[in-house]
């Protein structure tokens, strides 16, 4: 007979219960049942750990983002960097998807929250890792430190959103190239 899980491990299968529910059945149809089942548990083993669906739902999406890191090491080449980059990205394509349901649901017509506060919500804590791959190529001389104004610094990052959130899938590498190469280097190369 298996034994009973407790800490960590049991948040884990939990967790895990939670994300499978949110993939097959978007945040309108997670249930706090269905979590348990799924993990083999009771639902009040989740309540003692999560108030609502809300917040097992935000603490679902942030352990998968947890798995699937962004960092980009120092390549010397922001090119290959942005690239890398946006490889990763799209390895958390899903969760985004995961993500417009649940601000697209019910829990959003109850609470005061926008987009905003769903998205720092899911990154707090988390480092700006195209800010660090733009700050080293800077410091190489790559880019005009003086062109990475708001609408540039975080046009990757929309066109990413922009078409996940249009076709729930990530874009493909023939694209993610595209925008690197004939959008993004050009508007912040040097002259």
């Amino acid at each position: 007979m298996k034994g009973r899980r407790r800490g960590a491990d049991l948040e884990a299968a939990l967790l895990d219960a939670a994300w499978a529910e949110l993939t097959e059945q978007g945040y309108a149809g997670l249930t706090m049942e269905g979590v348990a089942n799924r993990a083999g548990t009771s639902r009040p083993v989740l309540a003692r750990r999560w108030d609502g669906k809300a917040e097992l739902a935000i603490a679902a999406i942030r352990r998968r983002r947890a798995a699937h890191p962004l960092e980009v090491a120092d390549r010397g080449d922001l090119r290959a960097e942005l690239l890398e980059y946006l490889e990763n990205l799209s390895r958390r394509a899903v969760g985004m998807a995961v993500v417009f349901t649940l601000f697209m649901s019910d829990y959003f017509q109850d609470e005061p929250s926008t987009p905003q506060d769903l998205r720092a919500a899911l990154i707090k804590g988390d480092t700006d890792i195209l800010a660090q791959i733009l700050g080293r190529a800077a410091d190489r001389g790559e880019i005009d430190p003086a062109k990475l104004v708001p609408p540039v610094v975080t046009l990757l990052g929309d066109l990413f959103r922009h078409h996940v959130l249009m076709t729930f899938s990530p874009p493909p590498p023939s694209l993610r190239t595209a925008w690197v190469d004939t959008i993004f280097l050009p508007l912040v190369g040097r002259q």
